[in-house]
């Protein structure tokens, strides 16, 4: 079953975050997004597999941009 963006939105992922991908065609998460959002948000850390290209890099940036303030002028992440 694939979750719309919408759903992460609710989620707590920031639309703009999001968003973003839509230019370059993305309108839904693939599985493994799906999968290791959700647990990141919550302060999980997952290890995650799946191919090359599937999104696991995308997973794991979406929420650590997120937590990023930008007002913050130390080292974060």
């Amino acid at each position: 079953m694939m979750l719309t963006i919408m759903t992460f939105v609710k989620r707590g992922l920031e639309p703009a975050l999001l968003h973003a991908g839509r230019p370059l065609g993305y309108t839904t998460l693939p599985m493994i997004q799906q999968l290791l959002i959700p647990m990141i948000l919550s302060g999980r850390d997952p290890l995650g597999r799946s191919p090359i290209g599937a999104g696991k890099t995308t997973a794991f940036a979406l929420p650590l941009l997120q937590s990023l303030d930008e007002s913050s002028a130390r080292p974060q992440g």
